[in-house]
């Protein structure tokens, strides 16, 4: 194996450490969605899920291996727990990946040792050889992880990787899991590894880390510096706790600063290849994508894609920017695909030409859905004069991007104003295809509406976020709501746009109501089944 190449490997784990971030659930076709919104990106291997985690889980890691693993795209992953039936799940839900990777891990710092695994050294050396030589026996690719590396001995972690690679690991990982190393201290333990582990030649060194300290991203630029050839992120930096290292914001960091990385990868000062292979372009509208669908907002001072990360509001820097970028700008905002939002078309606008535009902004939609987005573009239009790029991926987003369809919003009409009690009537379809009407007052037209829509679904939940963004400006605005409802300890997001706030806050509650009452349903027969099975085992 080349363990020396001049290009840094992007590993993209958004939908299995990104969607642990709590509410940022995702089904098996939102999952597909990202995935293939990430091989366009340009992501190196894709860490699709816990195949042995649940039957949503493999059945994602496994259409994702069938459908965005093939010859020519990404390497697709499963995490697998340094376990037998881990490993053997992954494997069996890899199989219709071109390039299947089985990604093995176990413990190595003694917190962990002590309280969780109640295992001495030797034995987690014994079971971390064995399993990933059982892994091998399914895949050539096998990517070992020593789980809280950060916090291990390094001589002991030394040991580790060394029986690892042995073994058969081709990519071992070294995972700051609880976001607790400094820049120096990454920086440090990478080169460790690389002088004191005898066959490192014969794998690459990777790297994994949370944003506790806010350090995730500086950790792993350090790690660049001093070996590290993959980096493990999650887009818009989503995961547990405070998240992982953000992806675009290490591929950004590494492309504008190239000069100064380029000596550390082996080339000259000058060079002006790119030093991964991702299609900047993309960045993004998969982080859009990624928001959408797990309703994790991107905060307005985001490096990279939040919507201030391009803005100037004092007057020297207007000044300055309006005689050249270069003044306050270190990055060309098109470079991440971020258009200056041109209007490009309106309602007199056909159908092919719609589609055209789409393709342009990277949509790759089926027949059916082409025309339900159309149908939408052709509602908004009539509302809106002109429609713009972000228009455009606010409608698509919104109209292919929901929830499965049990209750769906058929009427939502308020009364409200300064000296009025605001009242909202709503009807809904249900699921069974009946049309419930009911009314609310509320102490305003939003929570009106969602009063009058509880009374109809009579689904006990709890509303923790509440949060609107215009997508342009302008009066006429597309205005985008996102919502997250806790029910027990689960959390469920929804999400809509239009050009009316109050209907794109009642789908979002519907759209997060159906995911909910979906989970529960699911529930309800596994519970059925399960009982069924009791009751013929007792026969």
């Amino acid at each position: 194996m080349n363990t020396n190449q001049d290009r840094i490997i992007i590993f993209d784990t958004t939908l299995r450490d990104g969607e642990q971030c709590p509410g940022a659930t995702l089904n098996v076709d939102e999952k597909l969605l990202i995935a293939k919104q990430l091989a366009r990106l340009g992501v190196d291997v894709i860490e699709a899920g816990f195949a042995v985690a649940s039957p949503g889980d493999f059945e994602a890691v496994n259409r994702i291996a069938q459908t965005v693993g093939t010859p020519d795209g990404p390497i697709i992953c499963s995490l697998a727990r340094a376990v037998q039936n881990d490993i053997k799940t992954a494997a069996e839900a890899l199989k219709p990946a071109a390039k299947p990777r089985i990604h093995t891990f176990i413990a190595t710092s003694d917190i962990h040792l002590q309280y969780k695994l109640k295992k001495t050294r030797s034995e987690v050396l014994a079971i971390a050889e064995e399993m990933v030589a059982y892994a091998k026996s399914f895949v050539d690719d096998v990517e070992f992880s020593p789980e809280d590396a950060g916090r291990s001995d390094p001589e002991f972690l030394y040991q580790m990787l060394e029986k690892a690679i042995a073994a058969g690991a081709t990519t071992v990982n070294i995972p700051d899991t609880v976001g607790y190393t400094t820049p120096a201290e990454f920086g440090a333990l990478i080169k460790g590894i690389k002088e004191n582990v005898p066959n490192i030649d014969k794998a690459i060194i990777s790297v994994h880390g949370h944003n506790d300290l806010g350090l995730a991203v500086a950790n792993f630029l350090e790690a660049v510096k001093n070996g590290a050839r993959q980096l493990e992120c999650t887009i818009n930096g989503i995961g547990e706790r405070a998240g992982n290292a953000a992806l675009e914001e290490l591929v950004m960091a590494l492309h504008v600063r190239r000069q100064y990385y380029n000596p550390y990868l082996g080339r000259s000062v000058d060079s002006e290849a790119p030093l991964t292979n991702i299609d900047t372009q993309q960045i993004y509208k998969t982080s859009r994508l990624v928001s959408n669908l797990t309703g994790m907002l991107v905060q307005p001072n985001k490096a990279i894609v939040g919507a201030n990360a391009f803005a100037h509001e004092s007057g020297i820097h207007q000044d300055g920017v309006l005689k050249n970028k270069l003044t306050y700008e270190i990055m060309d905002a098109q470079l991440i695909g971020l258009n200056n939002n041109q209007i490009v078309l309106g309602k007199h606008s056909g159908r092919h030409a719609f589609g055209a535009r789409l393709k342009e902004l990277g949509f790759e939609l089926s027949e059916g859905d082409l025309n339900k987005a159309f149908l939408r573009f052709k509602e908004v239009a009539d509302k809106k004069k002109e429609i713009s790029d972000w228009d455009l991926e606010a409608i698509v987003n919104d109209e292919i991007q929901q929830a499965p369809e049990l209750f769906r919003v058929e009427l939502v009409q308020v009364s409200c104003g300064s000296n009025a009690c605001p009242t909202a009537t709503v009807t809904l379809r249900t699921p069974e295809g009946k049309e419930l009407t009911d009314a609310a007052i509320g102490t305003g037209p939003v929570d009106a509406v969602y009063k009058a829509i509880n009374r109809v679904v009579n689904v006990p939940n709890q509303l923790i976020e509440f949060s609107v963004q215009s997508v342009t400006a302008g009066i006429d605005a597309i205005g985008e709501v996102t919502i997250r409802l806790k029910y027990g300890e689960r959390i469920f997001s929804g999400h809509s746009a239009n050009t009316d706030i109050i209907v794109a806050s009642a789908q979002a509650y519907i759209n997060a109501l159906n995911r909910l009452y979906a989970a529960l349903k699911k529930q309800e027969e596994a519970g059925k089944a399960e009982g069924n099975t009791s009751a013929a085992a007792s026969v």
